[in-house]
Formats: C-alpha cells, structure tokens, sequence
C-alpha cells in the first residue's frame, strides 16, 4: 500500500477520505492544513503540516491529493495543486470503486472521481478536477482543468466545460453546449445555452 498526503483539512476532505479508505490502494499518513490547525485530528487523521511543508513532505512520500473543495473559485486549489507539483508530488488519479469510468476515458492527474459517479466512453477530465457524487460525465465530454462538477449534476454528450469552472448540484447541461473557462453555473440550474468565460449562471438568470 503506497502512503498519501492529503493538502486540506475540510468538508471535502472528508470525503476525500472515505473514498481512499474504499479505494484501499492508499495509506493516509496525514494531512496539510492551517496554523492552527496542526495537531488536531480530523476524520480520524492528524494535520501534521501546512503547505509551507510541503518540500520535505515530498522528500519522505511520493504521493498527495488536493482535498480542498472548490465552489466559487478554484484559485486555491489551483494554488495547491502548483505547489504541490513544485515540492516533487506525484498526484494520482483516484477513482471510488463505487463510481464507474469507462475504459474509453481519460483523467488527468490529481482528479478524484467520487462514490456513484459516471464518467462514459471518450469524455477527458483534466488535472486537478472533482467529479462529485452521483456526477454524470457523458460520452465525448471535456472538462477542462482544476473544475468541480457537483453533486448530481449532468454534463450530457458533447457538453464542453473551460478550465477552472465550477457545476453546481444538480444541474443539468443539454447536449453539446459550451461553457467557457472560469464560469459558475448554480445549484440546480438548466443549462441550454453556451456560456462564455467568466461568466454566472443559474436557472433563469445569467450575470
């Protein structure tokens, strides 16, 4: 079993790490969090570092995964995802054994793919993305890096989506169309239009 270090100590994380216990091809040996939050325990794992650490973590385990969420901008993990990979870290791609990838589909490095998730034949993940719970990826979609598709929502066939965006719970997004880098597209929303960079989204209202 390899070790991993898991850069975040929140609500994501936790999730995070049920998913690496399912997965069972990972020793959790701790986590990167905050100043004053090292020495505490969380979901049964002690924070043991901060990001400033980084570069020796990376000298005594090869491995870590960003368990930062990522709502309304995905500059943090972006962040942590850079420095990370300067400290010497490997990013795998972890996959819920819950979750079903086609063998037609590609994940880029560091993307965590969440229990009951579906990611159908020829879609592309980037690096550094979350593909939620019960998330649907279909066929032939691209997902640029460092994006969250949320939980529930839909990207159906063709569906593109620009770096650095996020898809909020339970949206669905009609075949085909295009959002741009940066956007946010909210809780709920149906999507029919293409969306440029930039922009904010939610069922009926576009900012």
């Amino acid at each position: 079993m390899k070790d991993i270090v898991l850069i975040g100590a929140g609500g994501h994380a936790a999730s995070c790490i049920d998913v690496i216990e399912t997965h069972g091809q990972f020793r959790i040996v701790g986590l990167v969090g905050l100043e004053h939050e090292l020495h505490q325990r969380f979901t049964g794992y002690e924070v043991i570092a901060t990001d400033q650490d980084m570069p020796w973590l990376a000298k005594e385990y090869e491995h870590a995964m960003i368990t930062v969420g990522q709502i309304r901008s995905a500059r943090i993990r972006i962040n942590l995802h850079q420095q990370a990979r300067d400290a010497g870290f490997t990013l795998p791609v972890l996959v819920s054994p819950h979750a079903y990838v086609s063998r037609h589909a590609q994940i880029g490095e560091g993307s965590i793919i969440m229990h009951g998730a579906v990611v159908n034949a020829n879609a592309r993940i980037g690096c550094n993305c979350i593909i939620n719970t019960r998330a649907v990826v279909e066929h032939d979609v691209l997902v640029g890096d460092h994006c969250h598709v949320s939980t529930g929502a839909i990207l159906n066939g063709e569906v593109s989506v620009g770096g650095a965006s996020f898809v909020g719970s339970g949206t669905m997004v009609k075949q085909g169309v295009s959002i741009g880098a940066r956007c946010l597209v909210g809780m709920g929303s149906v999507l029919r239009q293409t969306l440029s960079d930039g922009s904010v989204f939610w069922t009926g209202k576009q900012a």
